[in-house]
């Protein structure tokens, strides 16, 4: 129902709303406190649960509208952050004032209240945006609706097994942080001061990666962050099932030992890879999500979250009747993380191919792009650039948020590995027309198809790497596809490959290693060309001026 009314009505004033509410719930556990009511402060704790029910599609559904694509990852970032800073807080502020004496419950009730009021307050600062759907029913059939939710969400792909990731970080982190209080106190011996230093790190840590995958992204929607993210928690969890746990009568004995300190690290480091993990899969939910569903599918992400929590809490029961350890369980959390993780990259190549490219354009080199915002963000366009290394499409990618369909030469296609690789990235083989007509046909025939459903296609019309550096004549396989399909064609010039290991500069490529790495390799955009006389020479031209005459 919270999805539903997000599209039906504006999401601006539903979060004024939902603060009033809360206001209301503070003022109603004010009065369970101070009567020592039980059914009232039940009540109150139903009521706050379900106002963060309809508050969760607001939030991730506005962002996107308050923000543009390339600050969209900083927005979730510092959601994580805000989110898993205040969780912190919380339970700090709570515990302290909750151990007032007497007072305790009416210092919590006060809090409460004040921090509702101040939510009230932001709210009426947030810019007033129109309702997505003003036309959509709303259903108070919770089968139905919940039912709805999940047809809608998986409309795409990508979005859907997006939900299952995020929901299997919230499985993964609700055991986490249950295993916290039994590994300090019953396993380590460890005072309350020690559980609260756990939570922080872990709070922190969230919060650390979120902003780290901001910075990572560079202010892009990075899908190559997820398998980093994954690859961090199973690395760590795998960490802290190996750990011999110390004794620790405090903090300071916590850090008087070796196993102390990495303990600490394990935990801090497992979940800044959570936020890795997490903002992409948020960031990606929203941008390819119907924006007259978004709320929805938002929605629907919380209703599987809650979903898998509680699957996650059955889960741990089980271990625990099965007799296992603290380290024996995060030993199974290690495995499934990783098998969880390499069933999504098998049906959804585009995140293992996503690392592929980041590793590649910012581990392997420092590519910058410019102009890369000259790419339209929906709708076709037919990318036309130089080929200087049999990996310039992964930088080419790396450099652009939306999908690409590369074009390349059949003969790639066949080589063990790289070939599956291709198909994962949706590659199109082409041929000459005196190696395979059919090919080239069959070529066309996909790139049209690509163009008519709005994709981008991206072409090398030199038709081979440069063996001296200088470009090949463009051929005319490019007017071709612009007969057929008039999009948009955008120019691009990639410089500082020539000569790196990918390259043909001493030779057969890929034979000399260690040549040009973490050089400078920039990714130039031009100004997208009405399909209108832009020929292949026209283009070779625009290139050639681009890259200085080179």
């Amino acid at each position: 129902v919270a999805g539903e009314l997000a599209d039906r009505k504006s999401k601006s004033r539903l979060s004024t709303f939902t603060k009033v509410w809360e206001i209301a719930i503070a003022l109603l556990a004010g009065a369970g406190f101070l009567f020592e009511h039980l059914p009232f402060l039940l009540f109150a704790l139903f009521m706050l649960g379900m106002q963060a029910a309809f508050f969760g599609p607001i939030k991730y559904g506005i962002l996107p509208e308050l923000l543009g694509p390339k600050d969209l990852m900083r927005g979730n970032a510092l959601i994580e952050l805000g989110t898993f800073i205040s969780i912190l807080l919380g339970t700090i502020l709570g515990g302290i004032l909750m151990g007032a004496g007497p007072r305790g419950p009416l210092l919590v009730s006060g809090a409460a209240l004040a921090i509702a009021v101040l939510g009230y307050l932001a709210s009426r600062k947030i810019t007033p945006m129109a309702a997505q759907s003003p036309g959509l029913p709303v259903s108070y059939n919770p089968v139905r609706t919940t039912l709805d939710l999940f047809r809608i969400a998986m409309k795409v792909k990508s979005v859907y097994l997006s939900i299952l990731a995020i929901s299997w970080f919230w499985l993964l982190g609700s055991i986490v942080l249950s295993i916290l209080p039994h590994l300090a106190k019953d396993v380590m011996g460890a005072p309350e001061s020690v559980l609260t230093f756990f939570l922080a790190i872990f709070s922190l840590g969230v919060g650390m990666g979120s902003l780290l995958s901001e910075r990572l992204s560079f202010r892009a929607l990075e899908l190559g962050l997820v398998p980093l993210g994954s690859m961090g928690m199973s690395l760590f969890a795998l960490d802290l099932g190996l750990l011999t746990y110390p004794s620790a009568a405090d903090l300071s004995a916590l850090f008087s030992t070796g196993s102390g300190w990495r303990l600490v690290l394990d935990l801090f480091f497992f979940s800044v890879s959570a936020g890795l993990f997490t903002v992409p899969l948020y960031t990606l939910i929203q941008l390819r999500s119907d924006e007259k569903e978004r709320s929805r599918v938002i929605a629907a992400n919380n209703v599987l979250n809650a979903a898998f929590m509680v699957s996650g809490a059955v889960g741990l029961m089980i271990l625990y009747s099965l007799g296992l350890s603290v380290p024996q369980i995060f030993l199974v959390l290690a495995a499934l993380n990783t098998l969880v993780a390499a069933y999504v990259y098998t049906v959804l190549p585009e995140f293992l191919f996503r690392f592929i490219c980041w590793i590649l354009a910012h581990g392997m080199y420092r590519a910058r792009s410019s102009g890369v915002e000259r790419i339209p963000e929906s709708g076709p366009a037919l990318l036309v650039c130089n080929h200087v290394s049999f990996v310039d499409w992964l930088l080419i990618s790396a450099a652009c948020p939306r999908p690409i369909r590369f074009v390349m030469h059949f003969s790639f296609m066949k080589i063990p590995f790289f070939g599956f690789f291709l198909k994962g990235g949706k590659v199109i083989p082409i041929a000459g027309m005196k190696e395979d007509p059919k090919i080239l046909e069959d070529a066309l025939q996909k790139i049209s198809a690509e163009l008519t459903a709005g994709e981008i296609v991206c072409i090398f019309p030199e038709g081979e790497i440069t063996r001296d550096g200088k470009m090949v004549p463009f051929r005319r396989g490019v007017e071709r596809i612009l007969e057929r399909n008039p999009v948009p064609v955008i120019p691009m010039a990639l410089d500082g490959m020539w000569g790196s290991f990918f390259s043909r500069r001493y030779g057969r490529a890929m034979s000399k290693p260690f040549r040009r790495i973490w050089s400078r390799v920039t990714l130039t955009v031009a100004s997208p060309q009405p399909p209108v006389d832009t020929t292949a020479v026209v283009l070779q031209e625009t290139i050639q001026r681009m890259l200085g005459g080179k």
